[in-house]
C-alpha cells in the first residue's frame, strides 16, 4: 500500500474545505427571477455577516424597500416583512455595525452588491441592509466632471473608467460604501425590479419580496 496516499487524500480534503469557505455564492429569489451573487473574500467581515444572516433565513420575505431606476435597488430591513402599504422603511436591522472594508479594486459597477449605511463618520455598514447597483453608462466627459465634483479630484483607474462607460454603474459611491459582492447571473432581475413604479420614499407600490439561500457546492473525484 502506498503510504503517501492517506496524506495526499488528507491534503485534498483540506483543500476542498478551504475552498468551500472562499468565493461563496448565494441565490437571491424574487418575483422577477433569481440572481446568483458571489461574495468577495477581500471583505471577510461583510461576507461572514451576510452568510450568517442567510443561514438564519433572516432575509426570508424581506422587501426591496427602496428602488431608484438607473441607480440601485435596496433591501434588508427586517421591519419590511409585515409592513403595511405606504409605511416608511429603511431604519430596521441589527444593532451592530460592520467596519468599512473599502478596496480599490472593488467598485460600484453594474451588479455590485454594496452595504447600506447611515451617515456615521466611520462609514460603518448596516448590519443587514444592502443594495445592488443598476447604475447607468457614463461618458468620458461625465466621468471627468464626476471626478472633479463628487470624488474630490480622485481619479478613477483607467480600467474602471472603461467598465463604467461600457457596462455601467454608480461611481460616485466608490470608497464611500463597502462593495462586498457581485451579481454573476440574473442581471435582468435588477432591471425588472428597478423598473417598478414607486411611491413615497422610493418604495415600490407593489411589494417585491426576496428569499436568499447559500449556493451549494458539489465536488467530484
Amino acid at each position: 500500500m502506498n503510504k503517501k496516499l492517506p496524506l495526499l487524500l488528507l491534503l485534498i480534503l483540506t483543500g476542498i474545505a478551504a475552498q468551500a469557505q472562499r468565493n461563496r455564492k448565494v441565490k437571491m429569489y424574487t418575483p422577477y427571477g433569481m440572481m446568483v451573487i458571489r461574495l468577495y473574500d477581500q471583505t471577510p467581515k461583510h461576507r461572514d455577516n451576510f452568510i450568517k444572516l442567510v443561514k438564519a433565513h433572516y432575509y426570508d420575505s424581506v422587501l426591496f424597500h427602496r428602488v431608484i431606476k438607473n441607480f440601485m435597488i435596496q433591501g434588508g430591513d427586517p421591519d419590511s416583512k409585515n409592513a403595511q402599504p405606504g409605511v416608511a422603511l429603511g431604519n430596521g436591522g441589527p444593532k451592530h455595525r460592520i467596519p468599512a472594508e473599502f478596496q480599490l479594486d472593488l467598485y460600484h459597477r453594474r451588479g455590485a452588491l454594496g452595504a447600506a449605511r447611515d451617515n456615521n463618520p466611520a462609514k460603518e455598514s448596516s448590519g443587514s441592509q444592502f443594495y445592488i447597483v443598476q447604475g447607468k453608462k457614463w461618458t468620458e466627459g461625465g466621468l471627468d466632471t464626476l471626478e472633479q465634483t463628487r470624488l474630490g479630484g480622485r481619479k478613477l483607474p483607467v480600467d474602471q473608467r472603461e467598465v463604467y462607460k461600457t457596462w455601467g454603474g454608480s461611481p460616485h459611491l466608490d470608497q464611500n460604501y463597502t462593495v462586498f459582492g457581485q451579481v454573476v447571473k440574473g442581471y435582468h432581475v435588477i432591471d425588472s425590479i428597478a423598473a417598478q413604479r414607486t411611491g413615497p420614499g422610493d418604495r415600490p407600490v407593489q411589494d417585491v419580496r426576496m428569499k436568499i439561500r447559500l449556493k451549494k457546492k458539489f465536488f467530484f473525484f
